[in-house]
This record gives C-alpha cells, sequence and structure tokens, in this order.
C-alpha cells in the first residue's frame, strides 16, 4: 500500500529541489542586495522543509491509502487554465473569482460567503502588487 502522506513529503521535496537548483544557477547576492536566484532559492528552500517535515509526520501517524480523485484533478486543471485564459484576454478582476469559485468545487465542503472572503483578499494583494510594486497585472 502506498502512503499518501509520504509520497506527498516526496513531492515536494522534488519540486523544491528541481526549482531550487534552477535557482542556484541565477546569481544570488546577498539579503541585503538580492540576486535573481535568491527568492526562489528561499521559496524553494522553505517548500523543502515542508516536504521533509511531512516525511516525519507520516512516520508517526497511521498511512492513508493513495486515492486519485479525476473529477477533482479535472476541476482544478479547468480552474488554472480558465484563470490564465481570462487573465489574459479579459481582466483579473474576472479571473481571481473565476479560478477560486472552480477550483472549491473540488473541495468537501463549499462555502460561497468564504470564497468571497478569499476573492476580496487575492484582489485586494493582487491591487497592492500592482501599486507598491509596480506588476503589470491587467487589473482594470
Amino acid at each position: 500500500m502506498q502512503n499518501q502522506k509520504v509520497l506527498r513529503g516526496f513531492a515536494l521535496i522534488a519540486v523544491a529541489m528541481f526549482f531550487g537548483l534552477q535557482a542556484a544557477t541565477y546569481r544570488l547576492g546577498t539579503l541585503s542586495k538580492a540576486g535573481a536566484g535568491l527568492f526562489p532559492l528561499l521559496v524553494s528552500g522553505m517548500v523543502g522543509l515542508i516536504g521533509l517535515t511531512m516525511l516525519v509526520q507520516a512516520r508517526f501517524e497511521d498511512a492513508e491509502p493513495m486515492t486519485f480523485n479525476v473529477k477533482n484533478i479535472a476541476l482544478i486543471m479547468v480552474s488554472l487554465i480558465g484563470f490564465v485564459l481570462t487573465a489574459q484576454y479579459l481582466t483579473m478582476w474576472l479571473a481571481i473569482p473565476y479560478l477560486v469559485f472552480v477550483a472549491t468545487l473540488a473541495g468537501t465542503d463549499y462555502s460561497w460567503v468564504r470564497n468571497l472572503k478569499i476573492c476580496t483578499a487575492l484582489l485586494v494583494m493582487a491591487l497592492g502588487f500592482q501599486h507598491f510594486l509596480g506588476l503589470n497585472l491587467h487589473l482594470l
């Protein structure tokens, strides 16, 4: 039997290693003057630590069998593809709610009130990224 928790931990570690090795090829710089590879390297390190924590935690908990729900995988893929297309051809104001409302259909309990709160928080963050960091997010 495959342990779902162990496989998740190994998957996170593999993703962290892939992006960490890619980030290490860029200039890292210092914390006061960061290079292009510093932020991705730090994030991949944190993801790797989360994966390692999941592996240790799986050692002390009961094993859960690995299952795949094709419907949920399809919902997540449709939400991501729709997000990209909506953001590309329309606006992020529509893309973010689309992503949230479609992706949460894959969950166990659906709450449109919670989805509205998540959308509001993500839209405020997007406005902050656009205003304070100067990112071109095609919000309006």
